[in-house]
This record gives C-alpha cells, structure tokens and sequence, in this order.
C-alpha cells in the first residue's frame, strides 16, 4: 500500500463575490454496486446545502498506472458553488481493489478551498494496468458515495477489445439526461468520452419555459457563474452515477465557454457589456479546470493522448482555444487562407506526427467539430434551410459551415494528406457539436471520390444527448421533414452513409483488431427521466479499409 498525498494544483484566479445561490439542489450521487448495476443515492430529504459531497464523484483520464479522480465537498452550508465562501479544509481520500475498501491500496490527503470553490483533483499513481478500482473521499465523519473506475491497458500489451460510452450536447434547459442512465446501466464500458458541450451557458429563455431552469438564471460570463453552472450539471442524478460508475475523457467545445468560440472572442460575447473575453474565458477555463475529471489547469493545454495497449491511441483536441476567427461566410476566400487555423500550429503538429507515429492499430481522434467536408444541397426550403443554420452556424446558402473544419480548409488538408501520403489506415474521428447521427468516409479528394471512393479515414459523430435536432428546430414531428432533407444532402455528398437529424441518445464505440463499431441508441423522450432507448443503427470500420458501411448486428 502507498501513503502518497497529491497536490490539487490550486487556480491562481483570486476568489468571486458572494452570489446568492436560487432555489435547492438535489443531490446526486451514486453508489457503484459490486460488479453490477447503479443505483443512484437519494440524499432527500436533507438539502443539498447540508450534504458535503452533494456533486457526487468523479474520474478521468486513465493511464496505464493511474487515473484521476475528483468530487467536491461543502465543508460549511455557506461555502456553495461560485459564492468564494468557505474555509481551507482538508479532504481524505481512498483506492481499494475491492468496494467495500477491505483492500486500500492508496491513500492521501489534500487541501481544497474557496481559491478553486472548494473542488477536489487528485491523480493517483502506482495502480496496476487493465484493473478496476474503488474510490472514495472522507471529510469529518462523512464520506462520499464510492466511485468505481479502471485503469488503461499496459503499454505495448497486446487488447482484444475496448468500448467507450460516446456522448456530446447536453442541454439541461433542453430535458432530462437519460442517456448517461442508460450508459449508467450497461456493464461493459471501460470509459466514456465526452465530445463537448458538457454545459451550456445560456440563460433561461424569456420566450419560453425549459424543461428545467439554469441556475444561475443569467448567461453565465463570470467565474461565480462558471461555478455554479458546473455545480447544477453535477447535481443531475444520472450524470452522477455515469460518472461514479466509469472513468470520463473529455473535452469542450464552444458552450462551455461561449457559442462559436475562436481564440479572441465568440459569436455569443459582447464587450464591453459582458467584460472581455479574455476575461470570460479564463473564467470559463478556471471552472473547467476545477469541475472536470480531466488532467488539464489553467495555462496548460487540453489537447492531449491516451494509449490502450496495441490497439487504439484516442487523440483528444482542443478546436476553440487556438483557432482563428470564423470567415463572415463561405464565399470568403480565407476559408482557404494558410495562414488561418482550427487546431492552432502546435496541436495540429502534435496530431498529425501522433497519426504518422502511432504504435497502436486504431487512431481514434476526439474530434469536437466535424471535419468531413459537406456541401448543402441547393433543392432545400426556405424554412429547411434556416433550420439548418440553427443546427450548424450561418451558412449563407452556398456549401459550407464555417464553424468546422469546412472553415479551414488547409488545415484538413493537412491532416488529409497526412494520412494519405504516410499510408496511415485505421484512423477514425470521433465527433460531436451538430445535434445529430452521421457516419461519413473522409475523401482524399471530394471532386474524385464518387468515381474512386478513395477514403483516407472514417468519422461517425454522435447524436446529442438533449440539445435540439432538426424536428424542434423547425417544429414538427420526427422523421418527417428531416428525411428530405437528409437524402439530399447524402445525394449531394456521397462519402456521408448515414444521416439522422431527429434522434437525441448516446453512442457505443466497441474497438476490436478487426473492426470498431458504432451504436446509435436514441432515446423516446427527451423530457422524461425514465425514458426508454431503442436501437438505432448501426456501421462498422474494417481494419485497413478506410470504409464504413452499415450492420445489423448491434453490440452484445
């Protein structure tokens, strides 16, 4: 057993004011049955002010040796999220290879205060590779519901499979998330990854009632308002017992931060009356860093890799922090301007020498932005149109959304012909952000592809998990408008296999030497907590094909 006490990497942010926090929150937390189910912990009928560890717990970024987890305590009922209340306390904390903690194998302790809102971070080392493990924390007399996770594959070791939950775009404002319940329930995850847009930061809308309010009320732009935000998503009783069940890798996308984000502003910041943005997003980054199970601190970068044995490296990116300003639309020749970028000329490096480099079969890349290229079809509606533009940004109606990789193009060709001209085979994109299903092959070349099929690469993206489809969008049942338009654009761009804008739910990714496959689950209701999920499709990558095509046979 190691004794080891690790630092929490404290922000250098000073303290927000006082706010008032709305309303009571219910606690979330979970408790991880023995190799089984979850069941979440119902903490009623005491207030979640008076719970210390009210935000459940959490842990990410498995290695090999280690893995990190966290949770926050409320030492005192005045220290609540984002009020900069509360004294220094130290918190205890606990790995066991077993649930009921008969076989500690380490522990330490750790301060935490008002100066990173009372949150807790620790990345345990010395773990044993491919292993599950428990976790707690201890304050006082209470202790926090127990977390289980696992530690990733040894290096170099030879995997005959991994499956990873796959989710994006959860909207609290938008319903109920049952998607991390039905994740939640399955017993075959070995982590899950989280493409962005974790939280939204939008106030509660004057011209309509959410399904349930933001808290606080207002579009979060300070840190006070980061804080609490990240504090009410930890509150949601599924989200908390996904999180205490299975290890998260994550990344952001714009909403945790701003809409449409770039490296100087966001579509959705307006100085000076929400301060500057420089300001606002080192708020946003401050919360990130003290919420998320994620190794990452303010100054640092996001952008970073995972290895699991010989069979997948995942390769997350960071597409908000470094890239240049969206063009004002598509006709803007600096779409195709080198000297703009997505990724920033660091990452993009990093990504495309990991790519060449990689030791492992499969080079999954947690990809928060589409990077197929798509073009509108010219047959759409009026009101199909504007409804796309909801979903993917101004589009102007001419062929791109120039909030993705379609905005960069050299950057894509970059990556491109990367793998191209290298013979990189098994690369697969992971992605988020449109509120919708796709599973697309990556052209070498978009002109040729429909005579050759020349692909270097596959993308599926997930669908989200409350955010609004197309069918909200533009007010009409599923399945009924959305199907025009989603043959049109297939017809006019043949490298995309499937398309469904209409399903909210989660993905399954399961990683084999053979294949990695994609399930598309969708949920029947997206305002019901106890909703059902239903099967709804499925595609498959053949090792050394760059192709995707469609299966029957879901994941067992």
């Amino acid at each position: 057993m190691s004794d080891s006490s690790s630092p929490d990497s404290p922000a250098s942010a000073a303290p927000s004011s006082a706010l008032t926090r709305r309303g009571v929150l219910r606690a979330g937390g979970a408790l991880v049955a023995a190799g089984v189910g979850v069941a979440a912990a119902s903490v009623a009928p005491a207030a979640a002010e008076s719970v210390p560890f009210a935000h459940g717990v959490a842990s990410g970024d498995p290695l090999p040796d280690g893995v990190l987890v966290w949770t926050r305590v409320t030492p005192v009922p005045q220290a609540q999220p984002g009020t900069g209340a509360g004294p220094e306390v130290t918190v205890h904390w606990d790995v066991a290879r077993d649930e009921a903690f008969s076989d500690v194998v380490a522990r330490g302790s750790v301060r935490t205060g008002a100066h990173r809102d009372h949150t807790v971070k620790v990345d345990v080392t010395g773990l044993e590779p491919a292993t599950a493990y428990w976790y707690r924390f201890r304050y006082g007399s209470d202790t926090s519901p127990v977390g289980r996770t696992r530690t990733a594959p040894a290096v170099g070791a030879a995997v005959e499979r991994l499956r990873f939950g796959v989710v994006s775009c959860s909207d609290w404002q938008a319903g109920h998330f049952a998607a991390y319940r039905h994740l939640a329930e399955r017993d075959d995850l070995d982590l899950v990854v989280h493409l962005g847009d974790y939280l939204y930061e939008y106030g509660v809308p004057s011209d309509g009632s959410p399904v349930r309010p933001h808290d606080p009320e207002v579009e979060m732009t300070t840190l006070a308002h980061y804080r609490r935000r990240h504090a009410q998503y930890k509150t949601d009783p599924h989200l908390a017992a996904l999180h205490a069940r299975v290890p998260f890798v994550v990344t952001w996308d714009d909403h945790e931060s701003a809409n449409d984000a770039w490296a100087g502003g966001a579509e959705n910041h307006t100085e000076p009356d929400e301060g500057t943005w420089e300001e606002r997003r080192a708020a946003s980054q401050q919360a990130y860093a003290e919420w998320m199970p994620v190794r990452y601190e303010p100054g640092g970068h996001l952008y970073r890799r995972l290895t699991f044995g010989t069979l997948a490296e995942l390769s997350m990116l960071d597409l908000r922090s470094h890239r240049s300003r969206q063009v004002a639309h598509p006709f803007d020749r600096g779409i195709h301007d080198p000297d703009r970028t997505i990724a920033g000329r660091d990452q993009l490096g990093w990504l495309t020498d990991g790519l060449v480099t990689a030791g492992a079969q499969w080079k999954l890349v947690g990809n928060s932005v589409m990077i197929a290229p798509v073009q509108f079809p010219s047959t759409l509606t009026t009101r199909e149109f504007h409804a796309l533009t909801e979903l993917v940004g101004p589009i102007e109606g001419v062929p791109y959304n120039v909030d993705q990789w379609d905005g960069y193009t050299h950057d894509r060709a970059t990556v491109f012909r990367t793998l191209r001209d290298h013979g990189v085979r098994d690369t697969v994109f992971l992605t988020g952000d449109i509120h919708s299903a796709w599973a697309c092959e990556l052209p070498a070349n978009p002109l040729t592809y429909p005579l050759t099929r020349d692909s270097v690469g596959v993308e599926l993206v997930c669908t989200s998990v409350t955010s609004d489809n197309l069918d909200e969008i533009l007010r009409v049942p599923p399945r009924t408008a959305s199907l025009a338009v989603e043959t049109a654009i297939r017809v006019a761009n043949p490298h995309v296999k499937h398309l469904d804008f209409d399903s909210h739910g989660f993905s399954v990714l399961d990683v084999t030497p053979s294949a990695v496959q994609m399930d598309w689950y969708a949920l029947r209701d997206r305002t019901d907590p106890a909703t059902e999920a239903r099967h709804s499709v499925s595609y498959v990558v053949r090792a050394g094909t760059q192709r995707v095509t469609r299966t029957r046979e879901a994941l067992r």
